[in-house]
């Protein structure tokens, strides 16, 4: 298929070139140059930040019911385009068309869900103390014009997120995606504009993160920073958000642990978990990573997962049948070899993978190890790829224990028949989101966030919504 010309998107136009040169775009399953987008310099950047200043004049003036029928027409416009939009996606990010095509949908049920809530989004009255009030009432309003960061292993869905509560709120939006999957998220970003998105409302540009980042931070313009990523750079944004008083919410990495516990059933779990594991080749943050396993099931459900990751067909995700596409870039794959080579060298014993396969593009083998030692790299750093990890317990208070030993609190799993077990589990563990028995932490209706290192707030659910406003009381008197 062809792949879109790329653009930046400011004040309801299309900017094609601009003085700061070109930077490519690759397609990790050949390495092949899929495109080039403009770089966004210093004009760019205040022509966004002054039409997101009119655009949220405008759109924050605008009916919650009137934002709420341009927000889901564009929603019906991308469910239309889905199979379009989901090609563009397995194009630049790599996962198979399947899953870029749930995404795009999915991606439509956040926005649709956070539309609604802003359509109903009310306040509550207080009753006054004395006679001559007459009213006393808190208001939830939009905060302001949004500077929003999104990263390439979910393309549309992430951006999605937070244009879905940032223009259900009310406000107006500058929004950057990743450099490795632009065209993605100017594919959402059409979408609204043909849905009837007043000028200026979003505005997409593309660059070098750290300039972009700074300058729209320290821009008087910008009320409040949304970002999703790693946690050094989620750290970064967090101290220039503080200096400059911004409101800051960030969904950042995980390390996320999965307990299976004695009265499991370990080829039931191990299936499920090859699935999870190995979805969008493991660059999901709520990836499940370190599996705990009662030592009387180990050997069995450590004999499944094997067979189930070598089992998995690994191609382009544009072939019929992929179950795993490439990674996004030869960094990542560098990084994989690495942490498997410091694993080996700390002692521990490699189950299935461990290597890059050897056909053009950016792929490495789904790859399980057994026994890591708690010092090594990947037991401490999350790896974001295809590696699992397999350990066995006795005690489950201990394996607790180890689950939370980590900075990392985003998503936590754990697999029991019991349903007293399933309580002390889901108290137990430290984390913004817990999977008893499944690994489906988050839908449209459900707040997405972390604990400790794992990020500040939450995105998706109501709370989505809410993280886009400001409280204001007023008391009118006679």
């Amino acid at each position: 298929m062809t792949y879109p010309d790329l653009k930046l998107h400011i004040d309801g136009a299309w900017v094609a070139a601009t003085a700061c040169g070109q930077l490519p775009v690759f397609n990790p399953a050949d390495g092949s140059v899929l495109g080039h987008f403009p770089v966004a310099g210093e004009p760019e950047l205040q022509a966004a930040l002054a039409a997101a200043r009119r655009g949220f004049l405008t759109w924050s003036n605008t009916s919650p019911y009137e934002r709420w029928r341009i927000i889901t027409r564009a929603t019906e416009l991308l469910r239309e385009r889905a199979p379009a939009i989901a090609k563009i996606v397995t194009l630049e990010q790599g996962k198979p068309l399947a899953e870029s095509l749930r995404e795009v949908q999915l991606s439509a049920d956040i926005i649709d869900f956070l539309a609604e809530e802003g359509r109903r989004l009310g306040g509550r009255g207080v009753p006054p103390r004395v006679a001559n009030v007459l009213s006393q009432t808190v208001l939830r309003v939009p905060v302001g014009p949004v500077a929003a960061f999104t990263p390439w292993n979910f393309p549309v869905n992430l951006p999605a997120r937070k244009l879905g509560g940032a223009l259900a709120a009310g406000c107006s939006v500058i929004i950057k995606p990743a450099e490795e999957t632009p065209a993605s998220c100017m594919e959402l970003v059409r979408v609204f504009q043909d849905a009837g998105l007043p000028p200026g409302v979003l505005n997409m540009v593309l660059g070098h993160p750290a300039e972009i980042s700074d300058h729209l931070i320290a821009s008087t313009e910008i009320a409040k920073i949304s970002f999703t990523g790693s946690t050094p750079v989620g750290r970064v944004l967090a101290e220039k958000s503080a200096h400059y008083l911004k409101r800051y919410t960030a969904e950042l990495g995980g390390h996320a642990p999965v307990i299976v516990c004695a009265d499991a059933d370990p080829v039931a779990v191990a299936k499920l978990a090859v699935a999870a594991k190995f979805r969008g080749a493991g660059q999901v943050c709520a990836s499940p990573i370190r599996f705990l396993v009662h030592h009387s099931l180990f050997a069995e459900f450590r004999d499944a997962f094997v067979a189930g990751a070598q089992a998995l067909k690994v191609g382009s995700g544009l072939e019929p049948g992929v179950q795993m596409g490439p990674l996004v870039a030869q960094r990542r794959v560098l990084e994989m070899e690495a942490l498997v080579a410091d694993a080996l060298e700390c002692g521990a014993k490699l189950l299935c993978g461990g290597q890059r396969i050897d056909r053009p593009g950016y792929f490495f083998e789904p790859t399980l190890i057994e026994g890591a030692p708690l010092m090594c790299r990947v037991q401490q750093q999350e790896p974001f790829g295809p590696i699992g990890l397999l350990d066995p317990f006795d005690d489950l208070d201990d394996a607790i224990a180890r689950a939370n030993a980590l900075p990392y609190g985003l998503a936590a799993y754990a697999f029991t028949r019991d349903l007293v077990g399933a309580d002390w589990l889901s108290r137990g563990l430290h984390a913004g989101m817990v999977g008893i028995n499944h690994f489906g932490v988050s839908q449209p209706e459900t707040p997405f966030g972390g604990l400790k290192d794992s990020g500040f707030g939450s995105e998706g659910g109501l709370e989505g919504l809410l993280a886009y406003t400001e409280v204001k009381f007023v008391s009118v008197a006679a």
